[in-house]
């Protein structure tokens, strides 16, 4: 397989929020999709969807117990891109936040 699709591959299915949201419930531990309806505001038709996107991706694992389906961050290192694409974000809205200082200075 060709890496460069590859990391497309997995960029793309983070680049979406509410796959985002999922990924930082599953910060903390396997859940149940059952307990993450409740938390992400959404249909359980959409939150399953975008859980079958992050198994495609190969990030999250999956489960039955009974009726139930539980699911996992696969490997945690997705954690550093979901954190440094945050540290940006950070830079970034400081970086307005002085320019708008800047701004309101020279008035």
């Amino acid at each position: 397989m060709d890496v460069l699709k590859r990391k497309s591959e997995i960029l793309k299915a983070i680049s979406q929020p509410t796959r985002l949201r999922i990924l930082e419930i599953l910060r903390e531990g396997e859940r149940c999709v059952c307990d993450m309806i409740p938390q992400l505001g959404e249909e359980q038709a959409n939150v399953s969807k975008h859980l079958s996107i992050l198994r495609q991706a190969g990030l999250v694992d999956f489960r039955k117990n009974g009726v139930s389906s539980f699911y996992r961050t696969r490997y945690g290192e997705i954690y550093k891109i979901i954190d440094l694409a945050e540290e940006i974000v950070k830079k970034e809205v400081l970086k307005t936040a002085e320019l708008v200082k800047e701004m309101g200075l020279k008035r």
